[in-house]
């Protein structure tokens, strides 16, 4: 059976090898019509350049790297599952690598990246807010992309949600349920979205004119064990809350866990949210309540923006800034009020 090649390519479309190429290769000055003819006739023949004869044709290696500090979390899964399809669709190859803190990570990871020869890079929470880490791609002239950033937009392109908004309206979901002593749980502090959840959860608890107790606020770092630790340490309390709102589902889970450990009936008895909407969140019961950060379509829009030959040069631009929706999920774990007559469990 004989290997399709570009000019197979270019002869069904009617195009020359040079138009298919630009059109592989998201290059400009291509018309609409002929650039749509080229991508009918790529999935018809199921055509897949070779990745290495298309680096030797230009100055692109076609190979992104993405850097997590975290594999095992249902985030990084999400984040993983977006870019490894996107990639696929354009033809390009990517690399996962975790980046742990050692005392001389910098000069490991700096060696990495100079043998691979990379097109660009992704950074995940928290990695997207380490200074060291970006001034280190910047010496080493490599493009990348920042997901979900808490700050210095000017650095690189990027693409996040608003996640006060998001926390804000979480909350304004417990305190409709009939909810007024609402437990809140933090994420790692090295994370800028643990900031500007409780930011929002706050924000909508004085706009309610709720106070918030000091000891209905607990620290966390994200996972599982963290959340169970806050959570149990929320349920000893003399006057416990009638709901917790975790600032991911991974610590809504441990939430969930503790409530259940005590014999809680919920949420019945006690209402519980979380944030992100991982995978683990649809596999528990009830179902969590949870935002739908839409993460694999953020990891998506990442390379999208590395595959555009003029991001090199102009990624500070405002068009690299990209604002992703985010949803409420109303799931099992709040259906009920605070009265406990049931809410669309």
């Amino acid at each position: 059976m004989s290997v399709l090649t570009i000019k197979d390519v270019a002869a069904r479309a009617g195009v020359s090898a040079k138009t298919v190429s630009r059109v592989i290769n998201g290059e400009p000055h291509v018309r609409p019509d002929k650039r749509d003819r080229v991508l009918e006739v790529v999935r018809e023949l199921d055509y897949r350049p070779n990745a290495f004869a298309r680096s030797l044709s230009s100055s692109r290696s076609y190979l992104l790297a993405l850097l997590i500090d975290d594999p095992a979390s249902g985030y990084a899964a999400d984040v993983q599952l977006g870019a490894l399809m996107r990639c696929r669709e354009k033809n390009y190859h990517l690399i996962v690598e975790r980046v742990e803190r050692t005392a001389d990570w910098q000069c490991e990871l700096s060696s990495s990246l100079r043998g691979l020869n990379l097109d660009g890079v992704i950074l995940t929470p928290p990695l997207c807010d380490d200074d060291a880490l970006t001034t280190l791609l910047e010496k080493a002239a490599i493009p990348f992309v920042r997901i979900a950033p808490s700050g210095a937009e000017a650095v690189s392109g990027y693409v996040r949600m608003d996640d006060a908004s998001a926390a804000s309206e979480i909350t304004r979901h417990l305190i409709g349920l009939g909810h007024s002593r609402i437990g809140f749980i933090k994420g790692d502090p090295a994370h800028g979205a643990t900031a500007t959840r409780l930011q929002g959860f706050a924000s909508e608890m004085a706009r309610s004119g709720l106070t918030i107790a000091a000891d209905l606020i607990r620290e966390g770092d994200f996972s599982s064990r963290s959340g169970f630790v806050a959570a149990d340490a929320l349920l000893s309390l003399a006057e416990r809350p009638t709901a917790i709102f975790a600032s991911n589902d991974d610590m809504a889970l441990g939430t969930l866990m503790a409530a259940t450990r005590r014999g809680l009936a919920v949420p019945h008895t006690l209402a519980i949210a979380g944030f992100d909407d991982a995978p683990s969140s649809r596999v528990t019961w009830p179902q969590l309540t949870t935002i739908h950060q839409p993460k694999a379509a953020m990891a998506a829009e990442a390379v999208d923006m590395l595959a555009d030959p003029a991001y090199r040069d102009r990624s500070a631009d405002s068009s690299y800034r990209r604002a992703v929706d985010y949803r409420l999920v109303v799931r099992g774990s709040t259906g009920v009020g605070a009265d406990g007559a049931p809410r669309g469990i």
